[in-house]
């Protein structure tokens, strides 16, 4: 089976990105093999809709699976709709986190982790945060 990993970098020895629309790039590892491929998140640095972006990105590789640290609702429901599977909460190395996915030791989740507009960075990112003018 393929399978994304949102990475922190492009080997399997890098870590788990913990944000889905704005990871740096996406692992794609098939587990029977473990050949891997990296895929720059063109979407990193949208300004809006990164999520979806990044899950169109996702999509067209044809896996079956996505794991991340964080998702929100429109990604997760872009995903959905494909038919991809989505786990959550993941950490660590990349390595170490594909052989718990061949163990069946991470779980699918059904409705996304966090809330729209989660990986920005911060809860005033410069849209109206009403500092003395």
């Amino acid at each position: 089976m393929k399978i994304c990993i949102t990475s922190m970098g492009d080997t399997l020895n890098s870590n788990v990105d913990p944000r889905f629309g704005r990871c740096k790039c996406f692992l794609i590892i098939d587990t029977d093999s473990m050949n891997v491929r990296s895929v720059t998140n063109d979407s990193m640095m949208a300004s809006g809709g990164a999520g979806i972006q990044a899950a169109q990105i996702v999509v067209k590789t044809g896996v079956g699976a996505v794991i991340t640290g964080n998702i929100g609702p429109n990604a997760f429901q872009t995903l959905n709709a494909a038919g991809i599977k989505v786990i959550t909460g993941v950490n660590g190395v990349i390595k170490d986190v594909v052989d718990m996915f061949n163990k069946d030791e991470l779980k699918k989740i059904e409705t996304p982790n966090v809330g729209s507009h989660y990986g920005i960075g911060g809860t005033n990112s410069g849209f109206g945060s009403g500092g003395n003018l």
